[in-house]
């Protein structure tokens, strides 16, 4: 297929992906109905389809693509009111509260004191969350003010972090940002959008292939949970990419350590998410990060805590418990053998493992395959009923190249929407299905990536040149340079590097670390030579 047909093909495809996201987001123009999650697995194929047809375009044709189809699902999924969560709205209140001169922290949305704050958009009776008037007078001591609201769970604090409320301030400001959901789409679409572009300059400066952006830009949970939920997930995920970049590069300088350390810290102080990544950054001058991450976390939290003290906890405590994650009967997984408390030290100990294990042998100047490996059990182990949990997988997966990680992307639509009508399986397994079945897809990549290593990693056979006959002196000869040899692995893998000495007797190329002579996803790519 030349490379022509190619482009033609993957821009059918990203027609086809754009199209499936806008009837997710649009049910007004599904006319069969279809239930969204058939058409997220479509979307899903057609994603994947236009990923493994670019590993043979040229890199600038590659940029192209890779940017405008990822405004395009941007574009499609924001031109619509969010579809498959509310917790925008919890958003743009914290925003308008903080606006107003009052610590987000300090009051539930329902709260008698903030009555004077509501409008028709997010107050509005026949919305899905009321408090009664007879609610509000058995619940005296918080002084609730009955209403009805999109806003969910309005007679609890607000989870976010410091730098999310800040976010959700700074898009108040936007025109329109208290009367519609498009202002804070637009703007976390455009984030998502900017990690693209961060994708494709990291990628670059650290000599791997930019055409892995692709696995972020055109992700279909990407497009659903950026620009149509507009989930601040989004702006962790960009602030830990550029930590984790950051750190990668700084191969333990003092500024560029420090600098990834307070970046991380950020971004842990944005949605505890990114906390995840830990383990896989402490192997190069761990105190300097830890205390780096440590001193921004605490600095954007202390002025909250000087204002409403404990209350800066929010509703985490509670959120936990509602979930299940507290009495240990929320564990999917692990639920299929053991519940309660037993299941819920089991969790803590793998997970201690996992990090145990990233924290010995991961690579420091890779730190996004650590981090990927810890999300990944993470979100085996909790078996979250949220797919917006997974965007932090999907920038690992752009950073890392392993495309097989998304199935954990993938599965949590149907932990989030598991009925099939007829094909509807057990509630009990729901979860144990839509993240064990990625458990397994990961292992299998894992043995074709290997048994790949093994037949392309082989060493290289150089004969020996042939006796010279006597002469007379001559001036030494220089040293015989060291040939690379590089052995392409998998699909958006990086390559496999063996370094040998050999005579060299003819003129032989030099390419520099960050030439390509092919792509490095391919199964059986040729070896390239480097001096």
């Amino acid at each position: 297929m030349n490379v022509k047909v190619r482009v033609v093909a993957i821009c059918l495809a990203l027609s086809a992906l754009a199209g499936l996201v806008l009837l997710v987001v649009r049910p007004s123009v599904n006319p069969a109905h279809v239930r969204p999650l058939p058409l997220i697995a479509l979307a899903w194929i057609a994603f994947l389809t236009a990923a493994w047809l670019l590993r043979k375009v040229p890199v600038r044709t590659a940029v192209v693509l890779i940017l405008l189809g990822g405004i395009g699902m941007q574009i499609a999924a924001v031109s619509a009111p969010p579809r498959l969560s509310d917790d925008l709205y919890r958003y743009i209140w914290d925003g308008r509260v903080q606006a107003a001169g009052i610590d987000p922290y300090a009051y539930v949305p329902a709260a008698a004191q903030l009555a004077g704050l509501r409008d028709e958009f997010l107050w509005h009776r026949g919305h899905d969350y009321c408090v009664s008037p007879a609610e509000a007078r058995t619940h005296l001591a918080a002084d609730l003010a009955p209403g009805c609201t999109v806003i969910n769970r309005p007679t609890v604090p607000t989870i976010y972090p410091p730098v999310a409320e800040a976010y959700f301030l700074g898009v108040h400001y936007l025109p329109a940002a208290s009367k519609s959901t498009t202002p804070i789409q637009a703007a976390t679409a455009l984030v998502a959008v900017l990690i693209t572009v961060l994708l494709l300059f990291g990628l670059g400066r650290l000599g791997r292939d930019v055409r892995m952006a692709a696995l972020w830009s055109w992700c279909p949970t990407v497009a659903l949970e950026a620009g149509n939920n507009a989930h601040v997930d989004v702006v962790a995920v960009g602030i830990t990419a550029a930590a984790l970049m950051v750190l990668a590069s700084a191969r333990g300088r003092t500024r560029p350590t420090v600098l990834g350390g307070v970046l991380l810290g950020l971004a842990i102080a944005t949605k505890v998410t990114p906390v995840l990544t830990v383990p896989a950054v402490l192997r190069r001058r761990w105190m300097t990060v830890a205390i780096a991450a440590g001193s921004a976390f605490l600095l954007v939290y202390t002025p909250h805590v000087l204002s409403v003290g404990g209350k800066v906890i929010g509703f985490l405590p509670g959120y936990l418990q509602q979930e299940g994650y507290t009495s240990g009967t929320r564990f999917g997984i692990i639920g299929l053998v053991v519940t309660g408390k037993l299941a819920m030290a089991m969790a803590v100990l793998i997970l201690a493992a996992v990090a145990f294990a990233v924290l010995q042998f991961s690579d420091p100047d890779r730190p996004w395959q650590g981090a990927l490996m810890m999300t990944g059990a993470a979100l085996a182990v909790t078996t979250p009923h949220y797919e917006w949990y997974a965007l932090l997988l999907a920038m690992l997966v752009a950073l890392d190249g392993r495309p097989e990680w998304l199935a954990f992307a993938a599965g949590a639509y149907y932990a989030a929407e598991p009925n099939l009508g007829r094909y509807t399986i057990p509630n009990r397994l729901h979860d144990a299905v839509a993240y064990g079945l990625p458990i397994v897809v990961v292992a299998v990549g894992w043995l074709v990536r290997e048994f790949v290593r093994r037949r392309d990693v082989e060493p290289v056979p150089v004969p020996a040149a042939p006796a010279a006959p006597a002469a007379p002196a001559a001036p030494a000869a220089p040293a015989a340079p060291a040939v690379t040899v590089v052995a392409a692995t998998s699909p958006f893998a990086a390559p496999i590097t063996v370094t040998t000495p050999v005579a060299v007797t003819t003129p032989v190329a030099v390419t520099t670390p960050a030439a390509v002579a092919a792509p490095p996803w391919e199964l059986a790519a040729a070896d390239e030579l480097r001096v």
